[in-house]
């Protein structure tokens, strides 16, 4: 399901969602979710993406939203459609978490410049302060930290399939944060909980930052269609909830047997939110837990919809 017809679903979805969630789902998810319509499942066109986000930015559940997914290449034709839509001063911008692909070097230019001349405008628009990359190796991470900006956030999109932690030291030495995929439209791209475990665990111990990509439409472990397909295949999901609330429960001193368990739950009546904190398997995150695991280390997550993980959230009564 794309276009119209998916702007559609999530506008119907955004009319069913609960407002007021639990302080421990505030505190968890505030600012977490970055819009990634353009990319697949949903592959919305850029106008489409556009509509959707400006009415999520409007809607009840703004709280949870965070930044506007681009491809570098795209910025234009964002400034475009977004000319109507997106604030003007004293109105914050819209902040844009930037790919950068075969080229960072010309892209972060065209970043610079893109910047330059929304702030010349007087618009003040779109703010692209944040972008992303990919390297499989700390010499690749160090060339491409060492050649970033300061003005720009960078995240660095590490494989799972190797040790992760020589990536995140060298991630941590340049200053920047680190991204994991965890999920795909193929069963193939699913990563194991070990992986997903390995990744959280070497954040958590180099002191990095993080955010995740792909996979985290639910926020439960379970089986799902991974597209809109009628056709689509069927694959085992990880839940934004299980990743996030492991990320917090790591830096309390969770187990790795335990952790694994957390990644894998897929009982929802195993997790107890309430206005003091969140608790599992006997392992509990008070607010200032978690407040400081989403300061200090767990970002975001990128999801081509928004109105699915926030709605489900609030279908389970959390």
């Amino acid at each position: 399901m794309s276009g119209p017809r998916m702007a559609g679903r999530s506008r119907l979805m955004g009319m069913m969602l609960a407002p007021d969630p639990t302080p421990a789902l505030r505190t968890l998810l505030a600012d977490s979710v970055d819009y990634a319509g353009l990319f697949p499942p949903a592959s919305l066109d850029m106008a489409a993406a556009v509509r959707a986000y400006a009415e999520h930015r409007a809607g009840p559940d703004a709280w949870a939203l965070g930044r506007f997914v681009v491809p570098a290449g795209r910025l234009p034709e964002l400034a475009l459609e977004a000319a109507r839509l997106a604030p003007t001063a004293p109105e914050p911008p819209w902040r844009l978490s930037v790919l950068l692909g075969s080229d960072p070097r010309a892209e972060l230019e065209a970043l610079g410049q893109f910047n330059c001349r929304q702030a010349t405008a007087g618009a003040a628009a779109l703010a692209g302060d944040v972008v992303e990359v990919k390297a499989a190796s700390p010499e690749a991470v160090s060339s491409l930290l060492g050649a970033t900006p300061r003005w720009a956030q960078t995240y660095v999109e590490i494989p799972l399939s190797i040790d992760p932690a020589p990536l995140v030291a060298a991630i941590a030495r340049h200053g920047g944060r680190a991204k994991m995929r965890t999920g795909g439209i193929t069963p193939d791209a699913m990563p194991s909980a070990a992986q997903v475990l390995g990744f959280l665990r070497a954040c958590v111990e180099a002191r990095v930052a993080f955010k995740a990509t792909a996979g985290l439409h639910h926020p439960l472990r379970a089986e799902y269609r991974l597209s809109y397909a009628a056709d689509s295949p069927r694959g085992t999901m990880f839940g934004f909830v299980n990743v996030f609330l492991t990320a917090v429960l790591l830096r309390l001193g969770l187990p790795d047997d335990q952790a694994l368990a957390l990644l894998e739950e897929r009982s929802a009546a195993a997790f107890r939110f309430d206005a003091d904190g969140i608790a599992w398997g006997g392992h509990r995150a008070d607010l200032a837990a978690i407040a400081a695991a989403r300061r200090e280390g767990i970002v975001a997550f990128g999801s081509c919809s928004f109105t699915e993980p926030v709605g489900e959230a609030a279908a389970l009564g959390w």
